[in-house]
């Protein structure tokens, strides 16, 4: 079985591959610069492990893998517009370096360049699989819509919020995973499963990321902490300290949505304040766990050897466990 490290070499060996001879270059270089800051390409290498768990020679497997890889940094280089973001992975925005615009049409060329990818599996199973990935890509715009709207709310639940984050960065996990399962011949009980363990990995890996947002070293997180604070994201640690705090926690918590003109440290120091008086860390760490076991309890279920599965489990610990 491949491990992590040796799935993304040989991954980003091919996605070094690429060459756009196409103009205008305006329009393709802001997509050579997105996927040329790697990243931790968990989705696609959570398709190569599924994969590998029935077949042994994984090429097969990386037209497709790849696909899931330009789309999701599709939907980041559109989420970064949408969310002012001006920092991802340690390096500066693409609507920062060039303009909205641009941001806006390179993304929409490499949800294109996805299909291209996704299109190179073989026949027999294409439209079974576009027609997962069809519905993951619409609920993903679900999911991200939902996200803007919450934006807009003080009274977001938190069934309203995981049925989002569900949507926005689940589900392409999932996909991932029940892709790489039905290539490598899984039956579809075991790609069912799959995409379960995707679901609730793809969940609590949302929540941590959230949790790190507030929590994080922000010089390994890669980007600037308190961001989803400054823009009123109702996040799992907003509503629980909402739901937790008393009359004049949520007065103040109220007062910064509404405010206009503010420190933004002042703004962040002020949240987590709330939070640290509330135990919202302890609460958000136990519900991705919550999570987390689930996720492996579906992994479980997956009927090949327990061996083979290993690095699946080992992938989906880091995720838990790490700080970036």
């Amino acid at each position: 079985m491949y491990t992590t490290p040796q799935l993304l070499e040989q991954l980003n060996t091919y996605i070094s591959k690429f060459s756009f001879i196409r103009e205008p270059r305006t329009l393709y270089e802001p997509i050579k610069y997105v996927l040329s800051n790697g990243g931790k390409r968990i989705r696609p290498v959570l398709m190569l492990m599924a994969y590998n768990l029935y077949k042994e020679n994984i090429a097969g497997a990386y037209a497709p893998a790849t696909a899931i890889e330009i789309y999701h940094n599709c939907t980041l280089l559109h989420d970064d517009l949408m969310d002012k973001a001006d920092i991802r992975r340690g390096k500066k925005t693409v609507h920062k370096i060039w303009n909205d615009n641009i941001a806006i049409l390179s993304g929409d060329a490499m949800l294109v360049l996805a299909y291209r990818y996704m299109e190179k599996c073989p026949p027999e199973y294409l439209n079974e699989i576009l027609e997962l990935f069809n519905e993951t890509v619409l609920g993903i715009c679900e999911g991200q819509q939902y996200d803007m709207d919450f934006e807009q709310r003080n009274n977001v639940t938190e069934t309203e919020y995981l049925e989002m984050i569900r949507l926005k960065t689940a589900i392409l996990f999932a996909t991932g995973l029940k892709i790489g399962g039905i290539l490598g011949g899984a039956s579809s009980e075991d790609a069912d499963n799959l995409y379960n363990f995707g679901i609730r990995l793809g969940i609590a890996f949302q929540l941590k990321d959230d949790y790190l947002d507030v929590y994080g070293n922000s010089l390994i997180f890669g980007k600037n902490l308190g961001g989803d604070i400054l823009s009123n994201k109702k996040t799992y640690m907003f509503i629980k300290a909402l739901e937790c705090a008393n009359e004049f926690q949520t007065d103040e918590l109220k007062k910064w949505l509404k405010v206009s003109n503010y420190d933004p440290q002042e703004k962040i120091t002020a949240v987590i304040n709330i939070y640290n008086q509330l135990e919202i860390k302890r609460i958000c760490e136990n519900k991705i766990q919550e999570y987390y076991t689930k996720a492996l309890d579906d992994l479980e279920a997956v009927t090949v050897d327990s061996v083979k599965k290993i690095e699946l489990k080992s992938l989906a610990q880091y995720l838990m466990r790490r700080e970036l």
